[in-house]
């Protein structure tokens, strides 16, 4: 399923939703027709299953096309908010995970060039998510070195600890899209999450993929672009760390819980290590995208 969390003009309220025939069903409104009652957050909707999943996929096939006009959204009249707007936990993120991407930090910040022997791991607040078409907010006061980062985040689907990384795909639910905003002179001593944490560092979107949808997350193509002009361009394949084995090792330090998202790690082609170096700027415009899950576009705001 294509899931994405959406406001309409009139409703303010976030609203669970699914794309379907190229247009946004309302997951509330689809569960009153089908007199089956339905989640109406994508949380309660993760804590339900990936079985929900199916159940749901099985209901749209066996539900009368006529129904769903009663209750579809043409795309242009919802507004994407992140998949999970306020996520429970912090975002687990995953530095260096990119053989080209550990070269090009060696040469552009003060990271060794060593690939790591076990995944870096780091986190971004809750407070850093936002959607689609919003503002990253670059604090002049404490960056002037904004950089990019694609990723392809994991959705945990349930609860797990010390997962083998042969039965870690049981864990997953789905996938969606984060740019990995980062100010690279905020770094302190080695310590990350300042330089990756602050407000609207981790655009999100724009909706969330169940893994059913996605034949293989380790050959998907991500590609980023500032201004129009691509700036990166690698395929998942090419991770030091496979999902499986991400989750093995998070799952031995901490117990993973429905709704978790890890961000998988950038490719090369990020600001700070091109010569010279490259920084966003008031106005700048990124487009974020991974291969069948689709593209989070975000403009630069300088305060």
């Amino acid at each position: 399923m294509k899931l994405l969390t959406y406001t309409l003009k009139e409703i303010y309220e976030p609203r669970l939703g699914f794309i379907h025939n190229n247009q946004v069903i309302d997951m509330e409104d689809f569960g009153e027709i089908s007199n089956f009652p339905l989640p109406t957050t994508m949380l309660e909707l993760i804590d339900m299953g990936f079985e929900l999943v199916e159940e749901l996929n099985d209901m749209i096939a066996e539900t009368d096309p006529t129904f769903f006009e009663e209750i579809a959204y043409q795309m242009d009249e919802v507004t994407f908010l992140a998949p999970i707007p306020k996520p429970r936990k912090n975002i687990i993120g995953i530095g260096l995970n990119y053989t080209e991407h550990v070269a090009e930090s060696a040469r552009g910040l003060d990271t060794s060039g060593k690939l790591p022997q076990k995944p870096i791991i780091f986190s971004k607040p809750p407070t850093t998510v936002t959607a689609t078409n919003t503002e990253i907010i670059k604090n002049t006061k404490l960056t002037s070195q904004l950089d990019w980062e694609v990723e392809l985040a994991v959705v945990i689907g349930k609860k797990g600890k010390y997962v083998s990384k042969e039965k870690a795909m049981d864990y997953v639910f789905g996938y969606t899209v984060i740019n990995d905003i980062s100010a690279r002179d905020c770094r302190r001593e080695g310590q990350w999450i300042v330089s990756k944490g602050q407000d609207t560092f981790a655009p999100m979107g724009p909706i969330l993929v169940t893994k059913d949808e996605i034949e293989n997350p380790h050959n998907l193509n991500l590609s980023l672009k500032v201004n129009g002009i691509e700036k990166q361009h690698a395929n998942s394949k090419f991770m030091l760390f496979n999902i499986n084995e991400l989750i093995e090792d998070l799952s031995i330090v901490f117990t993973l819980e429905p709704g978790d998202i890890i961000a998988t790690g950038t490719p090369a082609g990020v600001g700070a290590g091109r010569n010279p170096q490259e920084w966003l700027h008031d106005g700048d415009v990124v487009e974020a995208t991974v291969e069948g899950i689709g593209t989070i576009v975000n403009t630069v705001k300088e305060i």
